[in-house]
């Protein structure tokens, strides 16, 4: 075995133990997080104002669904809220937007249902763009697709910082 191998195994085999020493589980082991939310948590339709809210809502339940699966009466209870807002960020000499950004806001709530205690909350923030540079028919698929993708990103950071952060040890009343 050559030096570089034999270096490359202990370097491995000591990360290992360092990785097992800190009290490090994946999520989706069997008894993980992941195992415990999955098909368990009754996501919760957001209120908005518009029809534009109602799609985007619409898109970041079923992101959040297909990540947690999806519950008819789940031990959880996930509420949501949902903010987007537009902002033009090229603009030419002639005051044309040429490119836009929207910036999304959405906050969570994880409830268990048994005895009403929050075991995660709190909220996540991003952003996506799109080019309204071409025909009108290829700014409203961009706008579209800008929305689409900007509700799959927060569902993943929301469905990430749930499983990394739900505390899920039962209390002592249980």
């Amino acid at each position: 075995m050559s030096l570089l191998k034999q270096s490359l195994l202990i370097l491995t085999l000591a990360a290992s133990v360092v990785v097992s020493a800190c009290g490090f589980t994946p999520v989706h082991v069997p008894g993980g997080t992941g195992d415990a939310l999955y098909g368990e948590v009754d996501i919760t339709f957001p209120d908005l104002p518009d029809s534009t809210g109602d799609k985007n809502a619409y898109f970041l339940v079923r992101d959040l669904e297909q990540r947690l699966g999806r519950a008819s009466s789940g031990a959880y209870q996930l509420d949501l809220t949902l903010t987007t807002r537009t902002d033009g960020q090229a603009i030419t000499a002639d005051n044309s937007i040429t490119r836009y950004s929207i910036i999304g806001a959405a906050g969570y709530s994880l409830t268990r249902k048994s005895d009403g205690v929050v075991v995660a909350s709190g909220s996540e923030t991003n952003f996506t763009g799109y080019s309204a540079t071409g025909s009108t028919v290829e700014t409203l698929a961009g706008e579209r697709d800008a929305y689409k993708r900007l509700m799959r990103i927060l569902a993943d950071q929301i469905s990430a910082r749930l499983l990394a952060s739900a505390d899920l040890t039962p209390t002592a009343a249980e």
